[in-house]
């Protein structure tokens, strides 16, 4: 329901919170009372609280999928395929639409209507299983030096906490309407700075603890690194997106949780082997 000018209220805390997990996953929440600017500032703030939800849920079907005796590598299909399922597989969506959107080189009006199509070109298809395929390799090579859980919530989390800084007030909206529009400018600098905090503690934290705990040597040192390089990553696709198309869209969003996840990923992988 959106807040207009005969709204009863405008939105709270609540509602915002309520928006992030109910955009971004498939988790059972009560719809938000009112949809408003505020409550998409919210909602995008608390991406990386959702991710970090999301990626503890595919760690947790990780860890199950080893201790069953499953090999590393079909307990990673198992647990990026669950993220897909949990996420609707609306970010690989939005991933394969802006990969058809600037892979056919039309100007941005035409690279939009691209991109609204409900069908996946080569592009798309080719951008999804390098992805994917990425993102099962890294996993597998995380979980075999034991390090999978950690890496996963990791990089679900980074991959969330781009949509916070994809949000700041410098980065327009390609179309007056759809989710972009609704969500563009609604994240403050500091909230970003303020999420991102703690959110880097939290993983350097939580590697810590597996490093003390765990058999395995531990690089806990990395995976703040790791979450930089997804923001990156993300950067990158999004200053790209923004001089093609004009700015954001619900395609380029959900684009930039799979890059940035993909790119965390690759760094856990790297610093485990």
């Amino acid at each position: 329901m959106s807040a207009g000018p005969s709204s009863p209220r405008p939105s709270t805390f609540a509602d915002g919170l309520r928006l992030a997990v109910g955009t971004l996953s498939v988790l059972p929440v009560r719809s938000p009372g009112v949809v408003d600017r505020r409550a998409a500032g919210v909602a995008m703030t608390a991406a990386p609280l959702v991710g970090a939800l999301l990626g503890a849920i595919g760690a947790a079907v990780l860890a199950a999928a080893l201790w069953a005796g499953v090999s590393p590598l079909p307990a990673s299909v198992l647990a990026v395929g669950s993220l897909a399922l949990l996420t609707r597989g609306l970010h690989l969506d939005g991933l394969a639409d802006l990969a058809d959107g600037l892979g056919s080189g039309r100007p941005a009006d035409r690279a939009l209507e691209i991109m609204k199509r409900s069908d996946i070109g080569p592009f798309g298809v080719a951008t999804l299983v390098l992805t994917l395929l990425l993102q099962v390799a890294a996993l597998e090579e995380a979980a075999s030096a034991g390090l999978g859980p950690v890496s996963l919530v990791t990089a679900c989390a980074a991959g969330r906490l781009a949509l916070t800084w994809a949000c700041l007030p410098s980065v327009p909206p390609a179309r007056p309407d759809g989710l972009g529009a609704t969500v563009a400018g609604t994240v403050r600098l500091g909230a970003a700075l303020a999420v991102t905090a703690p959110l880097l503690a939290g993983v350097t934290a939580l590697a810590y603890g597996v490093a003390r705990r765990g058999p395995y040597a531990v690089p806990w040192g990395w995976f703040a690194p790791a979450v930089l390089a997804g923001l990156l990553a993300a950067w990158a696709l999004r200053r790209r997106a923004v001089r093609r198309l004009g700015g954001v869209t619900g395609d380029v969003l959900g684009a930039l949780v799979e890059v940035a996840a993909t790119a965390a990923l690759l760094v856990c992988a790297a610093v485990a082997g």
